[in-house]
């Protein structure tokens, strides 16, 4: 047998000759590298915490920006990954206007006054716009993450809906609420038959059309006001139309295989968020799906960390200081020391071209809150090499700067080329690299 690389290779018999494959013994291992391996796609990663930060220990320093500045001793647990995470200051939601609402608005920049005769309006959150660039290939296009169940609205600060995720239509979108439930969504099989699922989704689809036609006859008889509302049902319609569309190209596909074991019930405060973080690292890894909203829980979060402060007096520590300020340090400590846990898997985690995923993820931690009932300089720090921004900075937006000027650049930079998105009023240039 001939080893030359540069000639085919052959297995004689006394009657024929048969075709070898190319074999990194013989010298083709310079030639299989050489082949260009598929560029990773965009992910998206939004984790979102109610009633704010320590604002005295949290933010760092204005006077000192750029790459040399001094992590505070909110960041502190980050600073291992100081280099690839970068924090802005400076940002505003100009149109929120509740003191507890830390999610509600956050994504989406939307005012809350703005139908006539409403006391509130959303529109679609950044997530969403993002879902619908990079979730056309994958069997869920994005997941919600609740971070348990919340019982009383002010329960973790997060405001009406109880999401971060909105559609188009300004409706919140439901989620997860433990990680039991979401690791059964995302990696176990469903065992009804294939026939079953696909009349099922046939029977859904009968109840629309008859809606529809239903709606059309009424719609002749209905003023502007009443049509503009019905067009909104529609699009509505049109919204669930496309998402059975998409579980009908799923029926049959087995759901992915994952390392992962399965999370124990009952897990919450601290282990719930670090489980919510392994999901979303595992669901990345097997493509699942490309963009994440985590609603944290603030609330279970404290005892798990043996703060006894209820978290809304832990947020008003300016009042009285003392334990309250000491319990808000200590939580935006677990917070950051968490997401720092976050980042060093997604670090730690291949992709098949042998880059990071974190490389290719774009990670935004924060809030609407700053601190107490003041909604300016929303926290905000953002890592990864997702959206081709800098990191390893500390930057101070121009004043009266638009959180949603962040949103757009983010967008841009996964590739969703809109041209605004809530209140914008342009793209964030003191973040892109």
């Amino acid at each position: 047998m001939n080893a030359n690389p540069t000639r085919r290779l052959f297995l004689r018999s006394s009657t024929a000759m048969i075709a070898l494959p190319p074999l990194e013994s013989f010298g083709f291992r310079r030639f299989a590298s050489a082949a260009p391996a598929a560029t990773p796609p965009k992910r998206m990663i939004f984790l979102s915490f109610g009633y704010g930060v320590t604002e005295s220990s949290w933010y760092p320093d204005v006077t000192k920006t750029g790459p040399d500045y001094k992590l505070s001793p909110g960041l502190e647990p980050l600073a291992k990954h100081k280099a690839d995470f970068t924090v802005i200051q400076g940002l505003t939601n100009k149109f929120a206007n509740e003191g507890h609402w830390g999610s509600t608005l956050w994504l989406t920049g939307a005012n809350r006054y703005a139908e006539p005769g409403q006391s509130f309006h959303n529109s679609i959150s950044a997530d969403q716009v993002a879902a619908g660039h990079l979730g056309q290939e994958t069997r869920f296009p994005s997941i919600q993450l609740n971070g348990g169940p919340a019982t009383e609205m002010g329960g973790s600060g997060h405001g009406p809906g109880l999401s971060l995720a909105w559609d188009v239509r300004g409706k919140p979108i439901g989620g997860f609420d433990t990680p039991v439930d979401a690791y059964h969504r995302l990696f176990s099989t469903d065992k009804t038959p294939i026939g079953q699922q696909k009349a099922m989704l046939a029977q859904r689809r009968s109840v629309l059309d008859t809606v529809r036609e239903n709606a059309r006859e009424m719609q002749q008889q209905l003023s502007k006001k009443d049509n503009d509302k019905l067009n909104e049902y529609f699009e509505g319609i049109r919204d669930i139309e496309t998402r059975l569309g998409k579980e009908e190209r799923w029926i049959g596909v087995p759901q992915p295989k994952t390392a992962m074991p399965e999370p124990k019930p009952g897990m919450v405060g601290r282990e719930e968020i670090r489980l919510m973080y392994d999901l979303m690292v595992a669901a990345f890894q097997t493509d699942s799906t490309r963009v994440f909203t985590f609603r944290q829980p603030v609330k279970s979060l404290l005892p798990s960390i043996d703060v006894k402060v209820h978290p809304h007096d832990m947020s008003h520590y300016h009042a009285v200081l003392g334990e309250k300020l000491d319990a808000s340090q200590r939580r935006d400590a677990a917070q950051s020391e968490l997401l720092a846990g976050l980042i060093g898997k997604l670090k730690a985690t291949k992709e098949a071209d042998g880059s990071r995923l974190f490389d290719h993820t774009c990670l935004v931690y924060g809030s609407n809150l700053r601190t107490g009932h003041s909604l300016d300089n929303c926290p905000t720090v953002v890592a990864g090499g997702g959206a081709g921004i800098k990191l390893g900075h500390h930057i101070v937006a121009p004043k009266n700067t638009p959180l949603c000027n962040l949103w757009l650049t983010l967008l841009h930079g996964v590739g969703a080329k809109v041209e605004r998105h809530g209140d914008s009023t342009g793209l964030l240039k003191e973040v892109i690299a």
